[in-house]
This record gives structure tokens, C-alpha cells and sequence, in this order.
């Protein structure tokens, strides 16, 4: 079978130059690039990851991105936005969906299944406990996180807490008393960093104005569409029906909405409701809602993955980058005044 060093012997470049080639990567002529290609296609050249890896120094040319749930469009979003920068520079990405299991979790941060299979890990939603991080650390590869601040490595974010504030004022503006928060509060054990934080935002929102919290107005909706239906049901069906109802995201007040409305409830003449995210569906629904720049946050996490990882001569010693992006109240007309 022929491999990567035959095919630099019978071009006359090194395996480095043939593994550049093949992947399409930059400094690499394209009269030496086509001569790559003919002499693959001739001798029948099928490269391997570990032989492409040896000739690139090493390194795998992939990255592990961790997400808690993929199919939720956050997520899906997120790592739209990585992946871009990522393919750009001739990076594969290597996708652990933990699908709501602390077993995977712990398989997947606490022992060495990333070890030598990925050049980087771009950790997203996650809170990482200091177990993770030492282990993590222990595996010499950069990381990166996307939704929570570790101090050892570069990190990507919104504040989740302001983020709420945000719609809770606009609601307390509104001159709204009584609102209702949907959001996870269970979210399978995960210790996944934005339920917390916003129902904190929710929290803290009420306690400016001296207003008493009531459990029953804390909902859980999963982070989903099927659980913004159920708790818009739940909320149709109180007897103290709240005037207000702050969503963690746009899916679960959209969800809440068609619940509402099924029930023969009006938004927002009945009940005015706001989330967040600024979902792509958001303003087909007319949704008042907290814009997150969420393909942003993915292609800036890319960019400090690069960073880490520098050029041909391996990982840089880079001081840790800690971005966090703006949000911004988006009014329309799923809120009114009381």
C-alpha cells in the first residue's frame, strides 16, 4: 500500500508539503499542489489520520467541540459558527454530544479519551468542575470555553444574568407585577451555566423592586419547544394567571405562545411574554426578545482555538482571553403595558 512517505518520494517535496497539499492548505504552489494530486491519484494514495498527523508535526488537524445538547438550535448555532473558521484553516471538528448524560460528561472531561485524537477542545454551555480542568489539563491540549469563564483558559460569552435583567426590566417598565420564569431547572445534572445564571437574573430582578418570589411562577421548560408548550398550558391553567412571562430562550416562548393561544389566551393583551436569543424564527413570531450574537460566539471561540494552537511548531504559550458580547433588547409586539 502506498503511504504519505512514497508519495513525497515520488514528487520530490517533503511529507509536510504532501499533507498540505492534499488538505488545501496555504503556502503550498499550485504547480506542487497539482503534481500532489496526479501522483495521489496514480499510485492510489489513501492518506491516514495518524500519517497525516505525523507529517504535520504531530498534530491531528481536528478539534473536539463538547456540547450538552446539539440538537437545540443554540448549539447547532454555535458550532455553525466554529466550524467556519475552522474548515477555513483546514481543521476537522470532532463532535461529543453529551445528549443530557453526566456519564458522557464524565467519559468525555474526566479521563483521557480526547488524548492524542484532537489538537483542541472547545468546551460549550458547560461550567467545567476543577476534577475536569486538571484532567483537562493533563492532556496538554488547549481548550476553550463558550458560555463560562475558566480562568486557565481563553473563554467566549454573554452575561446571562445581565441578558435577563435586561427582559425583566423591560417587563417591569411595562409596569408587570406578576411574572411567571421559564427556563431548565433541572437540565439532567449537567451543570449546564445558562439555566442558572438567567433564573439568577430573573431572581435578583424582582428583589430590586420589592417584589416576594413564588415558586410556582418558576416553570420548567426543559429549553425546548415541547416544554415551552407545557409550561403554556401550565400558566393558562393558574388561577392567579401571571401578566408577564420571562422565557431563558426563544424556543420555549414560542412554544409558550401556541399553548397560550390554544388555551383562547391573547398575546400580549392576556399575557405578554419575552426571551431570548433572537432565535431565527423570533421575528416571525413578532417576539420581543434579548439578542445574543450567537454565530459570533462561535467563530471568536475558532479564533482562540487558533490562537492557542499557533503555527507549524505546535501549541503557543498565549495568555488566556476572556471576550464577553453585548446583548440587546429587541421590542415587538409580544410585550404591552399592563
Amino acid at each position: 500500500m502506498t503511504g504519505i512517505h512514497d508519495l513525497a518520494r515520488e514528487v520530490g517535496v517533503s511529507t509536510a508539503t504532501v499533507s498540505r497539499a492534499l488538505r488545501g492548505l496555504p503556502r503550498v504552489s499550485e504547480s506542487t499542489r497539482e503534481r500532489v494530486l496526479e501522483a495521489a491519484v496514480r499510485l492510489g494514495y489513501v492518506p491516514s489520520p495518524h500519517a497525516v498527523g505525523l507529517a504535520s508535526g504531530g498534530q491531528t488537524r481536528s478539534v473536539a467541540i463538547v456540547v450538552p445538547f446539539v440538537t437545540r438550535w443554540y448549539f447547532a448555532a454555535v458550532v455553525h459558527g466554529a466550524e467556519q473558521v475552522l474548515r477555513e484553516q483546514g481543521y476537522d471538528l470532532l463532535l461529543y454530544n453529551l445528549a443530557g448524560d453526566s456519564a458522557a460528561r464524565h467519559r468525555v472531561l474526566r479521563t483521557q479519551v480526547l488524548t492524542k485524537r484532537v489538537d483542541a477542545v472547545l468546551v460549550v454551555g458547560l461550567g467545567p468542575t476543577a476534577e475536569e480542568i486538571a484532567a483537562m489539563q493533563r492532556q496538554g491540549s488547549p481548550v476553550v470555553t463558550l458560555g463560562a469563564r475558566v480562568e486557565e483558559w481563553s473563554s467566549v460569552r454573554i452575561d446571562d444574568v445581565e441578558a435577563s435583567r435586561t427582559a425583566m426590566r423591560h417587563l417591569l417598565d411595562l409596569g408587570h407585577r406578576r411574572i411567571a420564569f421559564v427556563g431548565g431547572l433541572g437540565e439532567d445534572g449537567l451543570d449546564f451555566t445558562t439555566p442558572t445564571a438567567r433564573l439568577e437574573g430573573y431572581r435578583s430582578s424582582l428583589h430590586d423592586v420589592g417584589l416576594p418570589l413564588d415558586p410556582a411562577l418558576e416553570l420548567d421548560g426543559r429549553f425546548t419547544l415541547d416544554g415551552g408548550v407545557d409550561c403554556g398550558r401550565a400558566v393558562a391553567a393558574m388561577d392567579q394567571r401571571p401578566t408577564a412571562v420571562f422565557c431563558a430562550s426563544d424556543e420555549m416562548a414560542i412554544g409558550l405562545m401556541s399553548a397560550l393561544r390554544e388555551s383562547g389566551l391573547r398575546v400580549p393583551e392576556d399575557v405578554s411574554v419575552v426571551g431570548v436569543d433572537d432565535h431565527e424564527m423570533a421575528r416571525f413570531f413578532d417576539l420581543t426578545t434579548v439578542r445574543q450574537p450567537v454565530h459570533e460566539q462561535g467563530r471568536i471561540a475558532a479564533q482562540q482555538i487558533l490562537r492557542s494552537l499557533g503555527g507549524a511548531d505546535g501549541p503557543a504559550e498565549v495568555a488566556p482571553e476572556h471576550v464577553e458580547l453585548a446583548t440587546e433588547l429587541v421590542v415587538r409586539a409580544t410585550t404591552a403595558a399592563v
